[in-house]
């Protein structure tokens, strides 16, 4: 039998307070740990998707700037949440659609600043992609997110 020479994955376990067991990041031995994401996540439970959410208000007013349409973003995503009873430490993953990478990097620290406080230190697994157009053409992100509200 022979032994495979890939890394190991570690599972890293979380517990939530009321005894109920939350998503797992998944973290392969030996990879260095990411910043403000995770590699991977593994969850049971009820699945909550969203579709893309981008940052306007209940009256489809658009934020003004980059920086401010990722706030309303990240609260639309929790009010989504929040509709289905999940929190945003049920979240596994999230698809970060710019229309700008270098107004996505420019902005890194203030944005990590507006996550925290919307979503706390719960890190999902991200991907993050730049495309040419959003729909609404003022729209400067886009965010899809799926989470898992355990059982």
């Amino acid at each position: 039998m022979t032994t495979p020479k890939g890394p190991q994955l570690a599972v890293l376990p979380t517990a939530a307070e009321d005894g109920t067991r939350k998503a797992q990041i998944l973290q392969p031995s030996g990879w260095p740990m990411p910043k403000g994401y995770a590699n991977g996540m593994a969850a049971e439970g009820r699945i909550v998707v969203t579709g893309g959410v981008i940052g306007w208000d209940a009256q489809e007013h658009l934020a003004d700037g980059f920086v401010a349409q990722v706030r309303q973003t990240l609260d639309n995503i929790s009010a989504i949440l929040a509709e289905a009873g999940a929190r945003p430490e049920h979240l596994v993953r999230l698809t970060w659609y710019v229309v700008d990478m270098d107004e996505y990097l420019a902005n890194l620290k203030e944005l990590g600043r507006i996550y925290r406080d919307v979503f706390g230190a719960h890190y999902p697994a991200m991907a993050l992609v730049q495309v040419g157009r959003l729909v609404e053409r003022a729209a400067r992100v886009e965010i899809e997110a799926t989470a898992v509200i355990p059982r």
